[in-house]
Order: C-alpha cells, then structure tokens, then sequence
C-alpha cells in the first residue's frame, strides 16, 4: 500500500493564497483580509515549501502572477475551501439552513428574463446564502466554470466543454421578430423562406450567431449585426430588418418607443437549450445544489403553465 505524505499548511495559509492570487496584489490582500502583508507572503512561502513548487511570481512594483502550477492549485484551493466552509457548517448544525457564499455565472442574454426570480426564490429559500453573480458570453461562464469562479452556471448548450456536466432546464424555440407594419406581421406563421430575400438584423455573439445561421438553407441577407438583444428589437422596430430570438420579452414595446410583433416559425427548426453547467468530477457544495433544485423547480412551474418571458439568447 502506498503512504499519504504529511502536508504542513493550514485553511488559513491557503485562504492568504487565494485571496492574494484573486487580488493579484500582497498589498490587497493584506487590506482585504486586514492581515499583515509579512504574514500572508510567509504562508504562501510555506505553502510553497510544502508542496515544492513555486505558486506565484512576484514583480517588483507590479503585483503577483500565477504560474501553471499556481492556476492549478488555486482552483484545487478553492474547492477545497468551499467544502471545509460546508463541512465546519454541517458541523455546527447549521447545513439545514445553508450559509455562506454561492458563486454563480449567468449568460448576458439570458439574465433579463430569469435571473431576478431566480435569486429572489432562492433567497426566500435559503436566507443565509449570500450569492454573487458572474455574467458573459457561454465562453466566459465556461471559463469561470473551469477556473472555479463559479460552481454553477445558467448557460445555453451550445458546444460546451466536454469538461461540464450540464443539468437541462427547459428550451427555448426561435421565433422571427418584425417590425408591426411588415406584410407577414399578422401571419399565424413564417417561412425562413419567406425571408430569405429580406435584409436580417443578426444577433451577433459568439456561437450563437453559427445557431442563427444554421437555421437556414442559403447564408441570410444579414444588413446589421449587434450583441445586443434590445439593439435588435429596436433595429426591427425601426424597419431596417427582421431578426431571429429564442424569445420573447414581456412588452412588444422596445426602448426608444417603437414596437415589434414576434411570429411563429413555419419550418421544424431546432430550440436552444437552457442548462444549469457545472465542472464534472467535482461534487457540489449544499448551496450549489441548493441552487440547482430552485432552478429545476422554477422552470418546472414556467412549463405547466406560469406566465413568463421566454429565455434569450
């Protein structure tokens, strides 16, 4: 049998080493933890001794960087942390009414139509939770996923890592978005084919204009691109195009005042899926599964029935 070798660091050396890593800073961390600077170099120094290898690369008037070994560590530390939190909670007998914090990401389109209730059920739940947010593109909430900022995301499945393990929630179907005078504004149902002569306003963010396009037989005639989902409404609003959504906000009625209709697709095309991701392997905190029942339940009420935007893209 093998022998487990003796490691001489504590929770909080390794909580100096996160916290100065995050900050990118001795000096910050020292203001953030209200701990001398000299005492959180000497844990990361001991920390560094035990395990022989070097985390942090200080630069004389410009901070700290982390080597390969640091980013490694620094999301093993993490988690660690995590669960010792869980662990000395369940200890005190509190893990039946959660405490702590819960990192969570959010993709930026999907934010505006779920995020608000989300967090305002979860907090009825779990009161003691406090929880921040992290919001981006998908390759972004993966990164955050990966690096161990988040422990959980809201994201769409759109070539996810093969590293996440993903939790479906519910899906959103596309729908063609027009300006109300348009001639097939009061149609019951649209053709992409109908279409495909007309100027289109893509939404333009990273993977998900390769879904948009994958919607149609030839390349659409794009006229405008934006990232930003009102800026599309409004775009469409304003007669310049149609777009494309997986959704449908609360009010017809966009920021500058004008309108737009949301119409049906004729064609079989494919909904985007929503998830809940998270990095496979790695077992979740009480908070983080928390999380994710409040979220299974909260779409779970929204298909049988519950009035409620769709989900952006």
């Amino acid at each position: 049998m093998g022998c487990v070798a003796d490691v001489n660091f504590t929770l909080v050396q390794l909580r100096y080493f996160v916290t100065a890593a995050e900050l990118g800073s001795m000096t910050a961390a020292s203001r953030e933890l209200m701990v001398a600077q000299s005492a959180i170099s000497a844990a990361i120094a001991q920390v560094e001794r035990e395990l022989g290898v070097q985390l942090l690369i200080r630069h004389h008037a410009r901070g700290l960087s982390l080597t390969r070994s640091g980013e490694r560590f620094l999301v093993e530390a993490r988690e660690f942390l995590s669960h010792a939190a869980a662990l000395a909670a369940s200890a005190r007998g509190l893990a039946g009414s959660l405490t702590g914090e819960l990192a969570i990401g959010c993709v930026t389109t999907l934010a505006p139509f779920y995020l608000s209730r989300l967090l305002r059920e979860f907090s009825a739940r779990h009161p003691g939770v406090r929880v921040t947010v992290a919001e981006g593109e998908v390759s972004a909430m993966e990164s955050a996923l990966l690096d161990g900022r988040c422990e959980v995301a809201l994201v769409y499945a759109i070539d996810l890592a093969l590293d996440l393990d993903v939790q479906p929630l519910t899906q959103a179907k596309p729908c063609v978005l027009l300006a109300p005078g348009h001639p097939l504004a009061r149609a019951d149902a649209v053709s992409l084919a109908d279409l495909a002569s007309e100027p289109m306003i893509l939404l333009d963010l990273p993977r998900s204009r390769d879904y948009f396009r994958a919607l149609y037989a030839a390349e659409p005639r794009v006229r405008f691109r934006t990232s930003s989902y009102e800026t599309a409404r409004s775009l469409v609003a304003g007669g310049h195009g149609y777009s494309i959504l997986n959704q449908r906000a609360m009010t017809d009625q966009t920021y500058d005042g004008g309108q737009v209709v949301c119409v049906p697709i004729r064609d079989d095309v494919p909904p985007l899926d929503v998830v809940l991701a998270s990095v496979r392997g790695v077992r979740p905190t009480a908070r983080a599964s928390a999380f994710t029942a409040t979220c299974q339940e909260f779409f779970t009420a929204l298909a049988d029935g519950d009035p409620a935007p769709e989900a952006g893209t």
